[in-house]
């Protein structure tokens, strides 16, 4: 019996200091995500000077990485960009352009499919900045009354931020999650109850954004945003989608302005409580996603399509305080605030997964190898 209770103890300690561990690795991803990097590198806008540094300057392991960008274009890979400090340390292209004119290089458009998602939650946070919109608001209040097939009793319930973090309880057991008419939306659950990936849900927020500015969605960015960073691309309908495509490099841009929060060589793009937000947990329900953004590092995480909460952070090789833009077939957006990265891939992916959780592990898995922590 004495042998039995000793064990009890060791286990218990065991599991008291994997807790603060655990607690202790939260607690400094989230001071990470609220300081504002110094000496960051900005690339000019207009033009295609970008200062880079070599992986062996940073103690990158070369064989490691070598290694990796062998087995990129094996995943039908495209492009993949990695800054450190806002400098280029890796910038390659691989494969076809999404036209089949030519190769893959530095002017190639891709498209973004859901990782511009976390481009749209800025663009509302924006709005918000400009006292445009509350996202407390009633999404009625932009799109009026009848904007699902709901009583208005019901759909009176729904407000901006449930858009945003996947929580309007709309039915997503529907055949196609991409469509946004209101015969398509009817009730499930009470908004703020439920996590759901329903695609449709955060379409709308373009038209909310379109009836707050007075303008159209792809003038808003411009103005906004694309113009004062320097970034490329548009908005275009594809299928039952709004999607945005752009270079690499704009993709790029996008992570350094989310990796300095807000800030573009001096210039406030941004700022504000949303914006702090934006990279954190945004309802308890799944606790790795934030507005409409991904986060790593938390106690456990869902999955599109599923109802299961599962154990254990998002990417588990990869650093704790990692947020990211993910998309179909592997458009990845990754910042690493505490580390100065920003990492992009883009291109096909093996499987018709909605988000690609399995390649972006293996990613990380070789990148875990490759980048000292």
């Amino acid at each position: 019996m004495r042998s039995l209770s000793v064990s009890r103890i060791y286990l218990t300690k065991a599991l008291l200091f994997g807790w603060a561990l655990f607690s202790s690795s939260c607690v400094d991803a989230q001071k990470s995500r609220n300081q504002t990097p110094s000496n960051l590198y900005f690339p000019p806008n207009e033009s295609s000077l970008w200062e880079s540094q070599s992986p062996d300057e940073l103690g990158w392991d070369r064989q490691a990485l070598d290694e990796f960008l062998e087995w990129l274009p094996t995943q039908e890979t495209r492009a993949l960009i990695i800054l450190k400090d806002g400098k280029i340390v890796v910038e390659e292209y691989w494969g076809s352009k999404l036209t089949g004119t030519g190769g893959m290089d530095q002017n190639s458009f891709w498209y973004w499919a859901s990782a511009g998602k976390t481009l749209t939650a800025a663009l509302v946070g924006m709005a918000e900045q400009e006292k445009l919109l509350k996202i407390s608001d009633r999404t009625q209040k932009y799109l009026g009354e009848g904007w699902t097939s709901m009583p208005s009793s019901q759909e009176r319930d729904i407000r901006l931020e449930h858009h945003l973090t996947f929580t309007t309880g709309i039915n997503d057991k529907v055949s196609n999650l991409d469509d946004t008419s209101p015969a398509s939306f009817t009730y499930l659950a009470k908004p703020g109850t439920r996590w759901s990936y329903h695609n449709g849900t955060y379409t709308l927020l373009e038209s909310v954004v379109e009836k707050a500015s007075g303008k159209s969605f792809q003038a808003y960015f411009e103005d906004k945003l694309g113009k004062k960073i320097g970034m490329k691309g548009f908005w275009q309908q594809t299928g039952d989608n709004n999607v945005f495509y752009s270079d690499a490099r704009s993709f790029a841009r996008f992570g350094l302005l989310l990796l300095a929060k807000g800030n573009w060589n001096g210039e406030q793009i941004w700022s504000g409580s949303y914006f702090d937000q934006l990279s954190q947990t945004s309802q308890e329900l799944n606790k790795s996603y934030g507005y409409l953004t991904w986060l790593n590092g938390k106690a456990s995480h869902m999955l599109p399509g599923s109802q299961t909460v599962i154990p254990g952070a998002l990417i588990p090789s990869a650093p704790a305080d990692m947020y990211q833009a993910m998309g179909k077939n592997g458009q990845f957006l990754m910042v690493i605030p505490s580390q100065n990265l920003v990492i992009i891939r883009m291109g096909g992916a093996p499987g018709d997964l909605p988000v690609p959780f399995f390649l972006i592990r293996q990613m990380w898995d070789q990148l875990s190898l490759i980048i000292p922590n």
